[in-house]
């Protein structure tokens, strides 16, 4: 009684919040109410046994996923206003692409069949594996060609967004510079680093030549580097 008193009131307040994330108008707000969707998500799989999908939810999505879109939204100067203003302009195409979404899933809902020996499935007693046990063998046994594969889609994502936002922001060398490692490697002390004679008593100085980036590009300052004698 209580667990299914508490699945009614986690999975009412997750529609509610799911609805907010995409009706609310401020963007922090929709990434709040997405948070509070993720932890009433866990709460279920938790209710229904599935401890490490509940875990799993929470880390990567709430302490990941959920924070960083919370602060891109927060650091990035968005005009909101001339957002809103191409809402008119992409509306049929947005409505579109709604009706085909809701003609799939009403295929795949009208289509849904139980499997004949489902019912003698969830009789069956449970074995002495963990959950996070069971979950792991599955993956990584019949379904570890679709696991690997996925991996992969997630890492041409990354390498896409990285390659997106790459931008060449240098009309000159002083605003923004490139390593060349090459450069770097090739480097000796005869070409970096003149040694210059002054008193016992004095410091001895180290005067480090800039390293040139590329022909003709140099840094602005030379840096001074200080290294103290022990003797008096």
């Amino acid at each position: 009684m209580i667990a299914t008193a508490a699945f009614y009131v986690f999975a009412a307040i997750l529609i509610a919040s799911a609805a907010m994330v995409v009706s609310a108008r401020n963007p922090v707000h929709a990434v709040l109410f997405l948070i509070l969707a993720f932890f009433n998500a866990a709460a279920l799989f938790l209710l229904l046994g599935a401890e490490f999908l509940a875990m799993i939810l929470v880390i990567v999505y709430v302490g990941a996923v959920a924070v960083l879109f919370l602060f891109v939204v927060m650091m990035l100067d968005i005009n909101f206003a001339e957002m809103r203003e191409g809402f008119q302009r992409y509306l049929p195409v947005g409505a579109a692409i709604g009706v085909v979404l809701l003609v799939e899933l009403a295929a795949v809902l009208t289509g849904w069949k139980f499997a004949p020996g489902i019912a003698t499935t969830r009789a069956a007693p449970m074995s002495a594996l963990t959950n996070t046990a069971q979950l792991g063998r599955l993956i990584y046994t019949d379904y570890i060609f679709l696991f690997q594969v996925s991996g992969l889609v997630l890492l041409v994502a990354m390498i896409g967004a990285i390659v997106l936002t790459l931008r060449d922001r240098r009309p000159s060398a002083t605003i923004s510079r490139r390593q060349n490692i090459a450069v770097q490697i090739a480097r000796t002390s005869a070409d970096t680093m003149v040694m210059m004679d002054v008193p016992t008593r004095g410091p001895t100085m180290a005067h480090i030549k800039p390293l040139v980036t590329e022909p003709g590009e140099e840094l602005a300052d030379p840096i001074d580097t200080h290294a103290h004698h022990g003797g008096h």
